[in-house]
């Protein structure tokens, strides 16, 4: 059989997304219940056997500062846990290190002493809490309350009720970045955060049917000026465009483009669509926030999850077959989106463990490019393909079968060609990553019967 001897270089991820961020996110199995503990023992477990494949950010999902109690969920109010400032701070029944002002200090070194990046998702504007505790706003020149035409500013005049965030309408509403004091507040948040060592900030209802331009580009200035640097994220996408997508992009290093990706074919089947058409408008590694941006199909639902909106943690297996965890991982590497696994890391299976740190997937989706869904106009009835070159000369493509049947797919040699100008592929060496087949020596065409929603992705070396 043959074997691919090249050596495949271990991936280094840079400040400011010089390629796809990598890490793990709590949600998928923690919803926002996750303790202090929890959350440290799984980043130990991301630091012990993911970190060496490039694995390196953990983040906290949301709600780290509503307490867990009876009445509380996700769109609750009165809750949470907010500072004199109205800024909010974790809940110090779950994270009991964050008592006396310290915030997330101790959870990020700890956290940084394991070798890992440490990241929080946040809100879009101003807690609801906030504005009807009408707390003052910090102005973080002075570290007194910000003051203009001789008044100091609180929360009721920043808040914009009319424009509450449309999945959490009792949680956070916008706030006016026209005014002066409203760009405070948002400054002595995020000064917070890099205060307390945040490396990444994942940051809800600003992008999509939520966009909000101003806020994103006043955060976005903010995080330029900090001295400690924080990777911008945004989410959900939901209804996001390329067209929307070109007006943020340089503001930030990752956005959603699709909404909460969890663990059915039928969530999956969409990521296709709009894949393809954020990769046709060339957003993929296009400039960020003081380096990159990538598009992002949102976390990896393998393994041992909860369920959405869930107020408990992880408590059952990925719904998705192994084809189709295959299909999502081969997708979400050829597209080039950052790669954020959700399941418990405490309970990884092997089987799980070794989809998401394959070699081959890594270095496609850290330094693979000229990355597209292959339109071939023969590739029809629910198949898809997609296609990129490698760093050192290769040829990646990527069959996937939407149908619930099997189909088989071809790509015939000279229409690769058409999209990879300047490629000769009339003598291939190929091999099949999945099943570890070797293909021959390519000619005319490649075909493969490819199961129901599997895929087969293909390495060619051509001379």
């Amino acid at each position: 059989m043959y074997k691919i001897k090249k050596q495949i270089k271990l991936y280094v991820e840079a400040q400011y997304a010089s390629s796809p961020p990598r890490g793990w996110n709590s949600y998928d199995s923690f919803s926002w219940t996750i303790s202090e503990k929890e959350f440290l023992d799984s980043a130990q477990f991301i630091s012990d056997r993911l970190l060496s494949s490039g694995y390196e950010y953990v983040v906290v999902d949301y709600l780290w500062y509503r307490r867990k109690v009876e009445g509380a969920d996700a769109d609750s109010s009165g809750f949470d846990v907010i500072d004199e400032w109205g800024r909010m701070v974790p809940d110090p029944d779950r994270w009991p290190s964050s008592v006396n002002g310290n915030g997330f200090t101790e959870v990020a070194n700890k956290v940084h002493s394991m070798g890992l990046k440490f990241g929080i998702h946040v809100m879009s504007g101003i807690s609801t809490q906030a504005v009807n505790a009408n707390t003052l706003i910090l102005d973080t020149k002075t570290g007194e309350a910000f003051e203009e035409g001789r008044k100091k500013w609180t929360a009721q005049d920043i808040g914009i009720k009319e424009r509450p965030c449309s999945w959490m309408p009792h949680g956070f509403m916008s706030v006016n970045t026209t005014a002066r004091a409203g760009a405070a507040f948002l400054r002595s948040l995020y000064t917070q955060y890099a205060e307390w060592g945040v490396d990444l900030v994942k940051h809800d209802c600003v992008f999509g049917g939520d966009l909000d331009i101003d806020e994103i580009s006043v955060v976005s200035e903010v995080l330029k000026q900090l001295d400690h640097p924080i990777l911008y994220s945004l989410s959900p996408g939901t209804r996001a465009t390329p067209a929307m997508a070109k007006d943020v992009s340089g503001l930030v290093n990752m956005y959603r483009i699709t909404g909460d990706d969890w663990d059915s074919w039928e969530n999956l089947v969409p990521h296709f669509d709009v894949s393809r058409d954020f990769a046709a408008a060339n957003m993929i590694g296009a400039t960020g926030l003081k380096g990159k941006s990538w598009p992002d199909l949102d976390m990896l639902p393998l393994g041992w999850l909860t369920d959405p909106e869930s107020n408990e943690g992880p408590h059952r297996t990925t719904n998705l077959t192994p084809d189709e965890q295959k299909s999502q991982v081969t997708l979400w590497s050829m597209a080039k989106s950052p790669l954020m696994f959700g399941g418990d890391v405490r309970n990884l299976d092997n089987a799980t463990y070794d989809l998401i740190t394959n070699e081959i997937v890594l270095e496609i989706n850290s330094f693979s490019s000229n990355n597209m869904e292959a339109c071939f106009p023969y590739v029809t009835n629910g198949a898809r393909s997609w296609i990129a070159t490698g760093r050192d000369g290769e040829v990646y493509l990527a069959f996937f079968n939407v149908n619930t049947d099997q189909r088989e797919i071809t790509a015939m040699t000279s229409d690769m060609a058409k999209v990879l100008p300047g490629k000769n592929l009339s003598s291939c060496l190929c091999h099949e990553l999945w099943s570890g087949r070797d293909c021959g020596v390519l000619k005319q065409s490649l075909s493969k019967a490819v199961a129901s929603h599997g895929c087969e992705l293909f390495i060619m070396f051509c001379s």
